[in-house]
């Protein structure tokens, strides 16, 4: 899997209970694919309530880049909440985000973690 790349997993709940399969996008470094055993992820849901958040990431999925990514409804990729999961995990990939995507993903978790 690579940075950017649209992934269902099990994704935990905050509570530490097992959480829901949902879909998650791949936010870790390609650098460190192969290297470990697991993958930094953001949470895709589909509450549109946060779209506009400068650290959340609109999907459309009427566009050729929202088709391009797998998800079946608009949705929005929280990169306020991202988790780590074990590569094995990963039931499948279901799209990736294009390289405009990309880019405005890299925005988002600049505004969630305050980076320059």
């Amino acid at each position: 899997m690579n940075r950017g790349d649209v992934i269902l997993v099990r994704f935990p709940h905050a509570s530490g209970l097992r959480g829901k399969k949902r879909p998650a996008v791949v936010v870790q470094s390609d650098t460190y694919k192969g290297l470990v055993s697991t993958l930094v992820v953001a949470e895709v849901t589909k509450n549109l309530t946060m779209a506009g958040d400068p650290a959340c990431l609109f999907i459309d999925v009427n566009t050729s880049d929202g088709k391009a990514t797998g998800l079946v409804r608009d949705s929005v990729v929280s990169c306020l909440i991202l988790v780590t999961v074990y590569v094995d995990s990963v039931a499948q990939v279901l799209g990736t985000l294009p390289p405009a995507a990309k880019e405005k993903l890299n925005d988002c978790l600049k505004a969630a973690l305050a980076l320059p």
